[in-house]
């Protein structure tokens, strides 16, 4: 019913730059929230920020101050601008939504996952 798809991932040096982009498709009545989580290989995923319809933003301590999550509402896009990236903020980065699906009937909230996209700091 919706599709998340990531891009803008790939390998930087340490102290560089990365935007992430995510793009909802579908069956979209709204997004309710969106955001972005990673994980590392063996680790568990973990929060890396997050951006509700209000506006509101969660950031992990890890990013604070570094990343920046952002959205286009009307292109149902959301981005993450990571800026002076650490070798630790290896890992494959996921796209989140919470989304109120439209099928037939009232709409009804669903959250979606993307395939994922990796980004590697490394010299």
């Amino acid at each position: 019913q919706v599709q998340l798809v990531e891009s803008g991932g790939g390998l930087v040096q340490p102290g560089g730059s990365l935007r992430l982009s995510c793009a909802a498709s579908g069956s979209i009545f709204s997004i309710n929230a969106m955001g972005w989580y990673r994980q590392a290989p063996g680790k568990q995923r973990e929060l890396v920020a997050t951006l509700t319809s209000r506006g509101l933003t969660n950031y992990a301590d890890s990013v604070k101050g570094r990343f920046t999550i952002s959205r286009d509402n009307a292109m149902n896009t959301a981005y993450l601008q990571m800026n002076s990236l650490k070798p630790e903020d290896t890992a494959v980065y996921y796209c989140h939504a919470v989304v109120m699906v439209v099928t037939t009937g009232s709409p009804w909230e669903n959250d979606y996952w993307g395939q994922g996209t990796q980004v590697t700091v490394s010299s």
